[in-house]
């Protein structure tokens, strides 16, 4: 049951003066990218303006097309929009991009574990606040080719088809993917089946068990050997290096466990996510800005403001669970995060479709300080949550 927002928030008074005007510029700003960008799918902005992943000459390339991972967050941020306002022109642009994404189950061979970021925030969302059936049938199937990427010897969910640097991807699972084994807990709920479920759990316990280090970090790619299940080694994927703690992993991290321990009650999860949680809050540059690894060196500074969004809607989550004296240590975090993006890399103007700055997607990528919807959706998402009860996407 989540807390009343009086009580979440009752002695932090002085720190949360500034929410409410940054759920108003929210409002107003998407109110007119929203309309801008209708028909669209995007990711990020070229020239300030959103692109658009939904375009079917790109079916093929998971860079670019219908099956790229991040396809859910704007009909997300459209869900969100409808609770925050009420306007029911969000549920159009929502259900047209859950339409679109239908392509995905067509093409099948492109799809990866993201179902969970790709449903989630789209068909699950619009059936949890609708009651659709045909939204509840997608979230469904999208639930049924995620518990089909299970790999039973090693006890993970298989990221990609592909492996991105060479060999085989049979064994690749991803700390990621903490976040998309919601969508196995809402099945398992949905259809009183604990197969779901179980899956779900086994996946959540073989990263606790070989993604973790003894501080509280965790590794974003680990490899299995697919038949064995053995741990072969860990990758360093869009972090610094292998052994370094690359922030967005640590806040799917904080995030995922959290939300496992809210859907099983099951206290190891709880634990993992706060001694992640600690971790990740011990390494806040005094700034409050967040760089794309917790170990990268001085230059180059590259910040991964999406990282600091995602920690931040972790953290609240946390703090939900947790008695009001042991949880309003992270919601003071969490409000930290969340003010320093607020004051210092939020884009307000017509220029920019997006709203959250200085976004890197990989430490070694080729972009840097780019914007990402995602990083859009996690602010409005933690911003809107602390102003006012929201069904939970997750």
């Amino acid at each position: 049951m989540r807390k009343e927002r009086s009580r979440m928030l009752a002695g932090l008074e002085q720190d949360c003066v500034w929410l409410e005007e940054a759920r108003q510029k929210l409002i107003e700003k998407m109110e007119w990218v929203s309309r801008a960008s209708a028909g669209k799918i995007p990711y990020t902005t070229v020239n300030g303006r959103h692109d658009d992943r939904s375009d079917n000459s790109a079916d093929w390339d998971m860079g670019n097309g219908i099956n790229w991972w991040t396809n859910g967050f704007w009909g997300g941020i459209q869900w969100l929009m409808v609770q925050a306002t009420g306007d029911e022109r969000y549920v159009t642009i929502a259900r047209e991009t859950e339409v679109k994404l239908d392509r995905c189950f067509e093409l099948y061979e492109g799809l990866h574990h993201d179902t969970g970021f790709m449903w989630l925030p789209t068909a699950v969302a619009d059936y949890r606040l609708t009651g659709d059936p045909l939204s509840r049938r997608r979230g469904l199937h999208a639930a049924n080719l995620l518990a089909g990427r299970v790999n039973i010897n090693g006890g993970y969910i298989r990221a990609w088809n592909e492996s991105f640097f060479g060999g085989n991807a049979a064994g690749l699972a991803i700390i990621d993917c903490m976040m998309n084994i919601p969508l196995l807990y809402w099945a398992s709920e949905e259809l009183n089946d604990p197969r779901y479920r179980s899956v779900a759990m086994f996946h959540a316990d073989t990263v606790l068990r070989t993604f973790f280090r003894p501080d509280g970090s965790c590794s974003h790619i680990v490899e299995f050997d697919p038949v064995t299940g053995q741990k072969v080694r860990v990758h360093g994927g869009q972090g610094l290096r292998e052994d370094s703690s690359w922030t967005r992993g640590q806040g799917w991290a904080i995030y995922g466990f959290a939300v496992s321990a809210r859907h099983t009650g099951e206290a190891r999860y709880l634990q993992a996510a706060r001694k992640t949680a600690d971790y990740f809050i011990s390494r806040i540059p005094e700034s409050g800005l967040i760089p794309a690894d917790f170990e990268q060196p001085e230059v180059p500074a590259w910040e991964d403001c999406a990282a600091a969004a995602i920690a931040a809607s972790g953290l609240i989550e946390l703090a939900e669970q947790l008695d009001e004296k042991e949880g309003k240590p992270y919601l003071r975090q969490a409000l930290r995060l969340l003010k320093t993006l607020y004051v210092y890399r939020c884009n307000w103007s017509r220029e920019e479709d997006c709203i959250l700055e200085n976004c890197t997607a990989a430490y070694h990528g080729k972009e840097h300080h780019i914007h990402m919807i995602y990083g859009d959706y996690f602010f409005m998402e933690a911003v809107f949550r602390l102003c006012q009860p929201m069904v939970s996407m997750w």
